[in-house]
């Protein structure tokens, strides 16, 4: 594995671990400052909101400037976000809150393309691996998120200040990072040149299920994710029962990480997609069957588990459905998708909860797992009448 992948891997976990941090922390943080407490998962929903609205920009963007400049130019949106959250809980100031949460979400959509660099500056063969391992950094996440939600939560006199305390530390510790990568330089597409317009891209069978694929696998595994620990917080158990299922669950999104890609490349990513699909189903099942700790944990593991085969197989699939002039729109139409839907599914999942209560949340899922399935279908037979198109 070349240095380039390593130190993408190593922004992949700082990057998680903010995020584990803001799933662990940021609907309970809502709670205690929102007046109304519908609107506690409203920080998080904006928080997805911004990764969605950012991801076209910084495709395009890092298509202009490079991948370097462009993360460290998130780097400087995610410490301003990270003082803003911080002065927020300080202030007990909801608004502020919420504004801290959109500027680290902006960080957050420079930081998924993480997968897509590393797969720029590893051979073809080996791309596949090479996605893998970069989201494999969030077993670091795993270990590190969770557990400094916990330990820094009560590190000030104001309860939770810690928490965005350390998210500024973990910039900063990304930061320098940045610099010291040595990524490639952009190589400009003249878009003029393009063989295929957008649309002749997206309409392909493949790349329309990977889409699919990819942004259901995200939103069921957010909304349910988001719901958890509201769900535990109302059930009574403590916030370190929440961050040690959260932990899990981050471990269940990353570790299989070490081996999907190789699975890919033995079964194929529809197999693989297919297989977390059918994980998803038995986090849905585990749901109804009980609200102790133990039952949030295998729940929340299997659902880590299903997300990472259905994220990864979702992006390899896409991966071979573009050229490399194509590769920033492609990219960027896929990673809105994904993170509108994700978005969606985040401030859902407050209302749904405080609504209609954890039941319905489960029900409401079901049916966008049993479209994967329909979508999975539909592109075996299109594969029966005429091979994939690919920009290769």
């Amino acid at each position: 594995m070349n240095r380039n992948v390593i130190q993408l891997a190593l922004a992949q976990a700082v990057m998680m671990s903010v995020n584990s941090l803001m799933v662990t922390a940021a609907a309970i943080i809502g709670s205690h400052l929102a007046t109304n407490k519908a609107l506690a998962t409203l920080p998080l929903a904006l928080y997805f909101v911004a990764v969605m609205l950012t991801t076209i920009p910084a495709s395009l963007l890092m298509g202009v400037i490079g991948r370097q400049r462009g993360f460290l130019f998130a780097t400087v949106i995610g410490l301003c976000g990270a003082t803003c959250g911080a002065i927020g809980i300080y202030q007990e100031s909801f608004l502020l809150f919420c504004f801290g949460t959109i500027a680290t979400g902006c960080y957050t959509g420079f930081g998924n393309y993480f997968r897509f660099a590393a797969t720029e500056v590893t051979p073809k063969e080996k791309k596949n691996t090479a996605i893998s391992y970069v989201l494999a950094g969030g077993v670091l996440a795993a270990i590190i998120g969770p557990n400094l939600a916990n330990l820094s939560k009560d590190v000030f006199a104001v309860t939770y200040l810690g928490i965005f305390v350390s998210v500024i530390i973990l910039y900063s510790l990304n930061g320098i990072n940045f610099i010291c990568m040595r990524l490639p330089k952009p190589v400009i597409p003249d878009f003029r040149q393009t063989t295929r317009p957008m649309l002749q891209i997206a309409a392909q069978p493949a790349f329309i299920v990977a889409v699919a694929s990819a942004a259901i696998g995200y939103s069921v595994m957010v909304l349910l994710m988001t719901a958890t620990p509201l769900e535990m917080t109302h059930q009574h158990h403590q916030f370190s029962d929440v961050a040690f299922v959260i932990q899990w669950h981050v471990l269940g999104m990353f570790v299989p990480s070490f081996f999907t890609g190789h699975l890919i490349n033995r079964f194929g990513a529809q197999r693989i997609i297919m297989t977390g699909a059918v994980l998803m189903v038995g986090c849905i099942a585990m749901n109804f069957h009980g609200s102790s700790v133990s039952h949030f944990w295998a729940s929340l593991l299997t659902l880590g588990v299903g997300w990472n085969f259905m994220f990864i197989g979702g992006t390899s699939l896409l991966t071979e459905t573009y050229s490399s002039a194509e590769s920033a729109r492609a990219q960027a139409f896929n990673d809105f998708t994904v993170f509108s839907a994700a978005a969606l599914a985040s401030f859902g999942a407050g209302a749904l909860l405080h609504q209609w209560g954890w039941e319905l949340v489960n029900y409401a899922v079901a049916p966008l797992i049993i479209l994967v399935v329909l979508a999975h279908a539909w592109l075996w037979l299109s594969n029966k009448r005429r091979p994939i198109a690919t920009g290769h």
